[in-house]
């Protein structure tokens, strides 16, 4: 009954279609066909097949009934289960306190830049605001990233380049393509909690390798690889999220021989570039888009309304992932968006937004990294840029357990075990400092810490949060 009841939630069967003969399955599962007789009994009885005479069982109209998504792993409590905090922080009343999201505040983005974007893209030609967008998306744009990424020794032509509607767009696109239902993907831990999410909707294994100040880690990395035999390597390599960590040129020489000793690819996501003081090592200027796959977007600097992502890859990839997204949405993202983004990025204000970025963040990361410190609260190292510091909990504090208390006090938290795949990281809590610029974070977090500081889950192994 669960196999079919998979198979019709995943897509495979749909209504009408015919379910394998009694035989066939009995056969494919290694039951009696009795035992399939009596599961398709009472899989009819619930209305999600039914028979026909002389023809076998089919899928009747329930079966067009959204299926939640496949957990392929046990089910986690609500407060570090990755789709209930994102909601927390997608969801919170506009005077919410979100030290544990993921933007910037508004007041820290661009907004006259992209105001001024806007307008121009209005002015333009009336076809940007009513046909759809090429396939591959805005010209200008395309040209700007493929700039971009030649700049960061990146080799690649002007057909290696796809714009999406933003990078999660970008990452499903990948995930479509490449995974089927079952394969195993390699991930940090801890990482960026919204690839747990994704990976989880497409059915794919996680495969949790631990993260170092330097990278993976190569012996675990290594010994996972020859294990699992792994479709996919998932990270960001230049500000790591959630750690701020940086790829070391030693291990990722040693990672991309691993992997070109195997059939995976890698999947880099390099959402942060902007945030960096300068170019930091990636395997995708190691590897020149043969096996590795980029990701990106402008939602972090410029705005996570207007959104726009880019996948670059090799030219046979970015072909088979255009017609896919075509398949999906007619067409590339807005043009609307990607205009005004291009604007935005080709005027000579970015510049001085991000130097202006760079500096706040700066000052705010030293700040807050100070003001958790009086609190027991310890940054575990501080990072090269970005918003994010990652921090150990006083002994004996559960993460999970400050975010719980924090929540009714009108602060959202991200707590270390959203992150972790192994929930190894309960000790751990990320920190955004652009959403600690005011005193009532350290406020709630002073009185939450007094009403949780207990014991520890003595199950949890703190210690491979971040080797």
């Amino acid at each position: 009954m669960a196999d079919i009841r998979s198979r019709i939630g995943s897509g495979q069967l749909v209504p009408n279609d015919r379910l394998p003969s009694i035989r066939r399955l009995a056969a494919e599962l290694s039951v009696s066909p009795s035992t399939v007789v009596e599961a398709y009994d009472r899989l009819s009885a619930e209305g999600l097949i039914r028979p026909r005479p002389g023809s076998g069982f089919f899928v009747t109209e329930a079966g067009r009934t959204p299926a939640p998504l496949v957990r392929l792993e046990p089910p986690r409590p609500p407060e570090v289960d990755p789709f209930w905090v994102a909601r927390q922080a997608l969801d919170a009343d506009p005077g919410t306190s979100k030290p544990g999201c993921g933007w910037l505040p508004p007041d820290w983005m661009p907004t006259a830049l992209l105001h001024a974007g806007l307008r121009n893209v209005l002015r333009q030609a009336t076809s940007l605001t009513t046909d759809y967008s090429p396939s591959r998306g805005s010209a200008a744009l395309r040209r700007f990233v493929e700039t971009r990424l030649r700049q960061q020794s990146i080799p690649l032509s002007e057909d290696q380049v796809l714009l999406t509607g933003s990078a999660t767009q970008a990452l499903d696109l990948v995930c479509r393509l490449l995974l089927r239902p079952g394969d195993r993907v390699i991930v940090d831990d801890p990482c960026y909690f919204n690839f747990q999410t994704l990976l989880r909707a497409h059915q794919a294994i996680v495969i949790p390798v631990p993260y170092t100040e330097n990278g993976p880690d190569i012996a675990a990395f290594e010994a996972a690889v020859a294990r699992e035999a792994p479709r996919l390597y998932l990270t960001n390599s230049g500000l790591h999220n959630p750690t701020g960590a940086t790829l070391s040129p030693q291990v990722a020489f040693q990672l991309l021989g691993i992997v070109s000793r195997s059939d995976m690819l890698v999947v880099e996501d390099d959402i942060f570039t902007d945030f960096e003081p300068e170019p930091a090592i990636t395997l995708a200027t190691l590897d020149g888009l043969s096996r590795v796959i980029r990701i990106g977007s402008f939602s972090k600097t410029i705005s996570a309304s207007l959104r726009a992502g880019f996948i670059a890859a090799d030219p046979e990839r970015i072909q088979l992932l255009t017609d896919l997204q075509v398949a999906i949405q007619f067409g590339g993202p807005s043009q609307v968006a990607t205009e005004a983004i291009h604007g935005v990025l080709s005027s000579g204000g970015y510049r001085k937004h991000l130097e202006q970025l760079h500096r706040r963040l700066d000052t705010e990361r030293r700040a807050v990294g100070i003001r958790l410190g009086d609190l027991g609260i310890h940054p575990l190292l501080m990072p090269r840029g970005g918003p994010y510091l990652w921090c150990r909990m006083p002994e004996g504090v559960s993460s999970t357990a400050l975010a719980q208390a924090a929540l009714p006090q009108g602060v959202v938290l991200a707590p270390g075990n959203v992150f972790s795949p192994s929930l190894s990281s309960d000790d751990f809590m990320r920190f955004n400092v652009a959403h600690m610029g005011d005193a009532r974070p350290f406020r709630v977090l002073e009185r939450a810490l007094k009403t949780v500081a207990q014991p520890a889950n003595p199950a949890v192994d703190a210690g491979s949060a971040l080797t």
